[in-house]
Order: structure tokens, then sequence, then C-alpha cells
């Protein structure tokens, strides 16, 4: 809730609003965009925000849990010598008599030794991941775009996790490798839509000035999910009961959480909703605290924009189309696909890298999760100080710094140490920038096509985390150098973005480049 004086600040632009024409009353009401409701009669993140953040995020634990358990079910476990045979532990498995040895926690325990994934089928166990991040590609397409359209951002998350819930159960029963690969696709494919479904419906009803903080804050719920998975993956060693226990969070989530999550009210405005609209801001003040006056009511900002005094109940439509259509949109998609792909590279290639230290894969999944919160923290922290474009370039060009020195040491004696603090140093960099991108992205499109181009940008990041092993494979300092090397392009085409901090979010295609157009000529905008 804010105070008295926050208000008071809050209220100095408003004369200045006031004199454009687009901010006069018609027919007795006073009709405002939801950034300045939010401000001056809501509240930016009070009670009502906070809750409502916090039971739409938990669903990124849900999207951990479904990409992260492929690191525990499909591992390679321990092996042991057959007592009375010849075969020595620490030699391959692959030119041993079969009969010679055996897998120490038997064949159950993982994937990789029921169906005996390793040396000529070793390729299958990257084949399943690859196809999952594939299926995720697909489903951040897809969904989307039926977020941004008639099924609504509250709509999607439903679906998605009722798809997870389904087929993430469903596939601790697959009889052999291709059901499973098929049912992993599946997953994926709902996952995709998880995570930026959350994030648009948690950030949109919060105020500009508390957006970044909070948007900044939706990634400590995905790496609080890794880290609690490798507990749950600790006590249920066998992953058939690991994927039934990973899954069923989805539908606790679906029975106990989404009845008391709301849709977006920004959604409901450019559907052409406006009642239901004023309805939820009414809610939010109350619960906040807050009064909204008689007269004031809600308006797209191109309405605004036009300002022909009358109430819009028409939806208004937007699709990846109209982005490429539009020159200013068509760049900044371009753009930040390109930075998601590059930096998805280096944050899940440099998270399978850790993997190569051969420690205790359990403690090293829970270290490596807690380890990104940091990351977090202080990007959080600059966010609002610094802007969102040079946090972007800085993060990403730190990443690359300690990625190069990756490549210039040794991995031999004392040396791989140093590599492995220039790999932590790395993930840190990036894991501060993938949090950046989600925030910066929601903020450079308007409402209609915001989660579409979401979309775009995550099927480009599941490129990239596609990719990512296959750099790996290329060994000692080679993958260090693509990691340098992505780091400092993507740090390079940030330069070429606009600054988002403390500008609204607009609604429309159109009140989006009339207010761009207003503000090149130094005109005041909502």
């Amino acid at each position: 809730m804010e105070s008295p004086e926050e208000r008071n600040g809050n209220d100095v632009r408003q004369p200045l609003l006031d004199k454009n024409p687009a901010k006069k009353e018609a027919e007795g009401e006073e009709r405002l965009c939801i950034d300045e409701m939010l401000q001056r009669y809501c509240g930016e993140f009070g009670r009502w925000q906070m809750r409502h953040f916090v039971l739409t995020c938990l669903a990124w634990a849900l999207e951990a849990f479904h990409t992260m358990v492929m690191i525990f079910a499909d591992q390679e476990p321990d092996w042991k010598c057959v007592v009375g045979s010849d075969c020595r532990v620490g030699s391959s498995t692959c030119g041993l008599d079969p009969s010679s040895w055996e897998w120490s926690a038997g064949k159950g325990s993982s994937t990789v030794s029921e169906w005996g994934l390793i040396c000529g089928e070793k390729y299958k166990v990257g084949l399943v991941q690859a196809l999952f991040f594939a299926g995720c590609m697909i489903g951040a397409g897809v969904f989307g775009h039926l977020s941004d359209s008639k099924l609504g951002r509250k709509g999607s998350l439903t679906v998605v996790c009722i798809i997870n819930a389904i087929f993430g159960i469903a596939t601790a029963f697959s009889p052999n490798y291709w059901t499973y690969v098929v049912l992993r696709f599946l997953t994926g494919f709902s996952t995709g839509g998880v995570g930026l479904t959350a994030f648009v419906l948690a950030t949109e009803p919060i105020g500009p000035s508390k957006r970044g903080v909070a948007g900044m804050s939706t990634f400590y719920f995905f790496s609080a999910g890794i880290a609690l998975l490798s507990g749950i993956a600790y006590v249920f060693r066998s992953w058939r009961e690991l994927f039934i226990v990973s899954s069923l969070p989805s539908l606790l989530f679906l029975l106990i959480v989404i009845p008391f999550i709301s849709e977006s009210p920004r959604w409901y405005l450019v559907r052409g909703k406006v009642d239901e609209a004023m309805k939820l801001m009414h809610l939010i003040a109350k619960t906040n605290g807050r009064h909204i006056p008689a007269g004031v009511t809600l308006a797209l900002d191109d309405d605004l924009e036009n300002n022909n005094g009358e109430r819009n109940n028409t939806a208004v439509e937007g699709s990846l189309k109209d982005v490429l259509l539009s020159p200013l949109t068509r760049i900044r998609l371009l753009i930040t696909v390109a930075i998601s792909f590059t930096v998805s590279i280096v944050y899940y290639g440099l998270s399978l890298n850790v993997v190569n230290l051969k420690t205790n894969l359990y403690l090293n999944v829970f270290v490596n999760a807690v380890a990104e919160m940091p990351a977090f923290a202080i990007t959080a922290v600059l966010l609002d100080k610094y802007g969102r474009k040079p946090l972007s370039i800085g993060t990403q060009w730190f990443s690359c710094v300690f990625c190069l020195a990756g490549f210039a040491v040794w991995g031999a004696g004392p040396w791989k140490s140093v590599r492995m603090v220039a790999g932590v140093l790395g993930i840190f960099g990036m894991a501060g920038t993938y949090n950046l991108l989600f925030i910066y992205i929601a903020e450079l499109f308007p409402t209609v096509v915001r989660n579409a181009a979401l979309g775009c940008a995550t099927q480009a990041a599941q490129m990239g985390a596609i990719l990512a092993p296959f750099v790996v494979v290329l060994g000692d300092e080679l993958p260090f150098g693509v990691f340098a090397v992505c780091g400092l392009v993507g740090g390079g085409l940030a330069f070429y973005l606009p600054e988002t901090l403390n500008k609204p979010l607009y609604d429309t295609m159109f009140g989006m480049h009339e207010a761009e157009t207003n503000r090149g000529r130094g005109d005041v905008v909502c």
C-alpha cells in the first residue's frame, strides 16, 4: 500500500497529464489507462497484487519440475561388477561382457538403466531431451497466441496445467522408449506455455514503478522449484515414481490455486469487456484499502488518443502478423528473438557443463539452483536504478568475460578450479539476463500481442536449449569459447533496443505507435 507521500509524488505529473487532450473528461467520465488508474487510485503493488503474484508464480515451480526432472530420470546410474567376473570398475561398460556387470541400484532407477541407453544407444538420451525442448518451442508459440486471444491468460494457464498433469503422470507408465519420447514431447508442448503465461498474468496488474522488481522476482519460484525437485528426487529414486510425484503438483495447482487467481484486467480491456475490467479494478482498490471515485473508468490507450468520448466495448485483436508488419515492433521482435537464442545457449550450456564435475548429483543441482538466486536479487535491485537496456548489456558481457577466462585457461591441475569458478560466474551473469529478458520483452510490446511476442522469444530460447547439449559435447575449452561469443553478440544486439524504464504498458498497436511518435516530438503521453 502506498503512503500519502507516495500518492502525492505520483500526482506531481497529473497537471501535465491533464493538459493533454487525450485525458479530458467525456460526458462526466474520467477515462484513464490502466497504469494511471493503478498509480492514482488502486495502488501499484498492494495486498491484492502480492497475493495474486505469489499464487500465479507458483506455476514457475511446476515448469521447473517438468523440465528438470530429466536430469534425474535420464541419468546414467552407477554400476558394479558381478562377483566372480573379470570386469574392472572404472573401465567402460561398452567393452565388457553384459553378464559381468550390473546396475548398482537396479534397472528401474533411470530410463538409461531400464532401456540400456548406453554406448551405441546413448544418443537416445540426448534425443528425448531435444524433443522435449522442441515441444516447448511449439507450445510457447501456440499458447502465446491463445492467451492473447479468446482463451485469455488464466484460461491458457489452466489448459497447460491440465495437459502437464495428464502427460506427466502418463510418462511414468511408458512401456518402452519411443512411448516415453512421445509423452515427453507432449509434456514439453504444454510446459512451453506455463512460464510465459504465468509471467504475463502475474505482472500485468502491477503498476509501472513496481513492475520491474516484481517481474524479476518470478524466477525465484523457478529456482526454488529446481531446489525442491532435487530433494524429491533424492527420496524417490525410481524414475517412474519421480514422474508421478513431480506431476501431482500440477493437479494440486489446478484444484487449489487456479480458483483464487483472477484474469488480467488488461486482457479484459482489450477484449472489450470494460465492465469486467472495472469490477476487477474496484476489487484491487478495495483490497488495497483504496477507492476509485464515481465517474472514473478505463479506456484503451488508442481510445484516449482518438478521444471520441465513447466507451469502446469492441474486442481489439492482435497477432504475430501485426508485429511483423509494423517496422517498430518488427525490429524489436527480431532482436529479442536473437538475444533469447544466444542467452539460452549460454545458460543451459553452462548448466549442463556443471554435471561434468562428477560430484553428488542431487547436491549439485540444489547448489546450482540456490546459486542463481543472488543474480536475481542483484539484478532486481539495479533494474530500476540503471534501466533494462544497460543491465541487459552488462549482464551478458559480464558472462562473456568469464567464459573467455574459462576458454583461456588449461583444464588440468589447479586450473580446473579456475575454469569451474569461471563457469559459475558465467551462469551467474546469464541467469540475471535470462530473468531480465521476460520483463524487458513484456514492456516492449502492447497487450494485444504481448504473449505472442513472448512466445516467439521463448521459442527461440528453446532452440538454444536444444543446441546447448551439442555445444557441450565439443569438450574441453571449446564450449566456453562458444558461450563467450554468444554473450558478446547478445550484449551488442541489446544496444539497438529502446529503454522501457518507467514507461507505460501499452494496450494496442495503435496506442503504442501514437505514444512513441508523440514522445519523439516531446509530447506528454499516458
